[in-house]
């Protein structure tokens, strides 16, 4: 567990679904979310806000994370929930928006597609496996 909360990805589904200002920012690259799917919100009337932490196909950090973030969420009092495939990406994302000022910075644990299991496949947790709504690309 980071310093930062973390939710479990069913928490992070119930807090989008009580918070009506409550955000989600997945922060995977432009292949995941083509190729990998998106959580679908669209039910509880809302939209992921995409913005990669690191670019593809190089793996760099992305200069202007916080710049699109700020762009994205100009409020920096709204409770902003970052998505990642495991959970790592977004916990450095979490760390970065809390110490630039957004109070409600959030990381959900085990991500879009959750931990390894022992075959070294993205089974045992995340969104996807539980049972939350995606789509894909």
């Amino acid at each position: 567990m980071s310093q930062y909360p973390d939710l479990t990805p069913r928490q992070a589904w119930e807090r989008l679904e009580s918070d009506p200002a409550a955000v989600l920012v997945d922060v995977r690259t432009q292949a995941e979310w083509s190729f990998v799917g998106l959580p679908d919100i669209t039910s509880l009337g809302k939209q992921v806000v995409a913005i990669e932490w690191t670019t593809f196909p190089e793996g760099a950090p992305n200069p202007r994370f916080l710049e699109q973030l700020r762009a994205a969420l100009p409020s920096e009092d709204a409770p902003v929930l970052f998505l990642c495939r495991s959970g790592a990406r977004s916990a450095a994302a979490t760390a970065t928006a809390a110490a630039a000022g957004y109070a409600g910075a959030t990381n959900i644990s085990e991500g879009f597609e959750g931990d390894l299991d022992e075959h070294g496949h993205r089974a045992t947790n995340g969104w996807k496996q539980a049972g939350l709504p995606w789509r894909q690309g």
